[in-house]
């Protein structure tokens, strides 16, 4: 399996779908084999043995699961990762009956199983990914015009319909976020000083040690306002003493769509545990993307509150991390103590 018995029975425990394509679950009172991630109520650890596949619990005797279905796990996961290589090489809009026929599934089905997969639906992940290649156009000076057709619209009216994810008007990106107020403040906090910025949309920027210009950088044409006091500021140095809440606040994050993927995956680990890189590459339907998810997973613009200090190398050591391994491995301390039952960390 690649894994020892004691990571497969934690992921098991966790009911982590990232390990559904790596074993299986055999529970010998039952005589059945599971997916990891089957909600079904968990034997105890004497009753459970770990298969590759379901083809060799089957022939030791065991039937699949009825509810889980390991046996469509490996099916799944290769429809998905089909589906996203069609909307990648795609130059127009597919359809959800189109696609879902192209892969060999019912539309309504493949809705929910893309959906469960990659983290949003096919229509929501084809719209960010036209969205992020206007807001690239946009951001290397193209004009609104340009960046309509070089990011694959037909025409203005649904440029303008999604541009609202954008976080701004797409004439306001190109000229620096003009018209724009970004709430700022540089904190301190239970791991070292932050910068912390937000748009009226959500948090934009978290970062270590970041001097304040940065911002005037990014956004050279936008208000830049201090303000420590700002709701979204202060929660967010909340969720930083208490990681439970980060995953509810909003975030204004420009990046590709391959990036909102990663980034919306980090964003599913739970506090006090950690993925590989081959985990998220696995969990967003593209298991041999694991350096594009190291590079995306590098290029978090909100550190802490989209996790990205929980994703470890495929062997378990730290790997890197933008704030320094000493800080990351704090973070992780402090996330698994507060795991166990600690209370959260005071600033």
């Amino acid at each position: 399996m690649m894994i020892s018995e004691q990571e497969a029975w934690s992921a098991f425990e966790r009911r982590d779908r990232s390990a559904d394509e790596r074993f299986v679950v055999a529970v010998s009172t039952t005589r059945i084999y599971c997916r990891p991630s089957c909600p079904a109520r968990r034997p105890r650890r004497e009753h459970v043995r770990f298969f590759p596949s379901g083809q060799e619990a089957a022939q030791a005797g065991y039937r699949s699961c009825l509810r889980c279905k390991p046996d469509e796990a490996a099916r799944d996961k290769q429809a998905v990762a089909r589906a996203l290589s069609l909307l990648e090489q795609a130059e127009q809009s597919i359809r959800l009956e189109a696609l879902a026929s192209a892969v060999g599934y019912a539309p309504h089905h493949f809705q929910r199983l893309f959906t469960r997969e990659v983290g949003v639906s096919p229509s929501a992940w084809q719209r960010a990914r036209r969205l992020s290649a206007a807001d690239q156009c946009l951001s290397e000076g193209a004009s609104v015009t340009e960046a309509i057709y070089e990011a694959g619209y037909s025409g203005p009216s649904r440029f303008y319909e999604d541009a609202k994810a954008l976080g701004m008007a797409p004439a306001t990106k190109r000229k620096g976020g003009e018209g724009m107020i970004i709430r700022w403040a540089k904190v301190d906090s239970p791991f070292g000083p932050l910068l912390i910025a937000a748009t009226d949309r959500g948090l934009c920027r978290v970062s270590f040690d970041e001097d304040p210009d940065t911002l005037g950088r990014r956004y050279p044409s936008a208000e830049l306002v201090e303000d420590a006091k700002a709701p979204l500021i202060e929660a967010a140095l909340r969720a930083i003493e208490d990681p439970r809440l980060a995953a509810s606040l909003p975030t204004d994050m420009s990046g590709t769509a391959f990036q909102q993927r990663v980034w919306a995956e980090l964003r599913r680990i739970p506090p006090g545990e950690t993925r590989s890189y081959l985990d998220i590459a696995r969990a967003i339907g593209d298991p041999k993307a694991t350096r594009a998810v190291g590079t995306a997973n590098g290029a978090n613009p909100i550190a802490i509150i989209v996790p990205c200090h929980r994703v470890v190398r495929n062997d378990g050591a730290l790997g890197g991390y933008a704030g320094g391994l000493e800080r990351k491995k704090a973070l992780l301390n402090a996330e698994a103590s507060q795991s166990q039952g600690a209370l959260p960390l005071s600033t």
